[in-house]
């Protein structure tokens, strides 16, 4: 008896600021694993996003290694070397785990998977979070200006727009 199981493109990998405007525009959740070059991606839950990528075999999971230094999005994350792992769902940033924390990753993926699901097929509102790490500026104004900026702080999908 054959497997049926083929390889597939586990993580995607992001490593410059039009990789990082395309995967944006990704239908479905985007789990991003933000790294810096010198401490690299966390290799620990590797396994866990293919355990989970298997049991789930949902098309609007997806998995991504991003390297702060070559991004200006992530710009607020360089020089720290804790694992943090960024969900993105329609462009928007709708969760944040910090630490290669196992049990807390897999809950956060399931409810966030959940909650992209109810927005994609039933339109249900979907939450966006502010990371306070990425939103801390000099400038208390810009920061308030962004508050009540809506939908203004959200960045348009470039010309790359594909149907994932």
């Amino acid at each position: 008896m054959g497997s049926k199981k083929k390889e597939v493109l586990l993580q995607i990998t992001i490593n410059n600021q039009e990789l990082w405007e395309e995967m944006l525009c990704f239908k479905g959740l985007m789990v991003v694993d933000v790294y810096q070059a010198w401490c690299g991606p966390c290799k620990t839950v590797v396994n866990l996003f293919r355990k989970i990528k298997n049991e789930l075999g949902d098309d609007l999971l997806h998995f991504a290694v991003a390297e702060v230094e070559s991004i200006d999005a992530l710009e607020k994350y360089r020089g720290k070397c804790e694992p943090t792992f960024l969900f993105y769902a329609g462009g928007e940033l709708v969760a944040v785990v910090r630490g290669a924390n196992a049990p807390l990753l897999q809950k956060t993926i399931l409810e966030q998977l959940a909650a992209e699901r109810k927005v994609l097929e039933h339109g249900a509102e979907r939450v966006v979070i502010k990371d306070e790490t990425l939103y801390k500026e000099e400038n208390p104004a810009a920061t308030q200006k962004k508050e009540q900026g809506g939908e203004q702080g959200k960045l348009p999908c470039p010309k790359l727009h594909r149907a994932h």
